[in-house]
């Protein structure tokens, strides 16, 4: 996985949790993840396809993800409420669009696909044979993961390169 393609996304995420939190964001810890991937709580899932493919996992713990939700709701959630789910589905929409607005400007087309929320089975279709970049982002709401999993769609590349010619 190339370094230019997931610089993006952690710039996107940073800017967006620090901006939508009112805080500052500290980029922790990075990791290189080639097992199956295992969510802390609600992870919503971002699909690309395209010039480049995979999926982008935003996941918050669940005490973390009600602290946000009710952040962004400006009053208290309870842990079941649904904006939850949604709140991380825009905060991952958020991400991606950014991310992929620099990508864009760099001659890279993609389809983004809607949001998903992730059960332990997704996340583990959803890196098979791929490895993927762990990225933790501390928040002073509690630490954000996201882990992204890119790879260039090789028939695409060739053929934007036949086109070139």
């Amino acid at each position: 996985m190339k370094m230019e393609l997931i610089q993006p996304f952690i710039n996107a995420a940073d800017a967006v949790l620090s901006q939508g939190l009112q805080g500052t964001t500290k980029v922790g810890n990075l990791s290189m993840e080639e097992a199956a991937y295992r969510r802390k709580g609600v992870a919503g899932m971002v699909a690309l396809t395209g010039d480049i493919e995979g999926r982008i996992l935003l996941d918050l713990e669940p005490q973390t993800a009600v602290r946000v939700a009710s952040h962004y709701a400006g009053t208290e959630l309870p842990e079941s409420d649904g904006l939850i789910k949604e709140t991380i589905f825009e905060l991952a929409n958020q991400v991606v669009g950014n991310a992929i607005c620099a990508l864009n400007d760099q001659g890279f087309h993609f389809r983004v696909h809607p949001p998903a929320l992730v059960t332990s089975d997704e996340a583990d279709k959803s890196s098979e044979d791929v490895e993927a970049l762990m990225i933790c982002f501390e928040t002073p709401m509690g630490n954000v993961f996201m882990n992204v999993a890119l790879r260039y769609n090789q028939r695409r590349m060739s053929d934007h390169a036949a086109a070139g010619r």
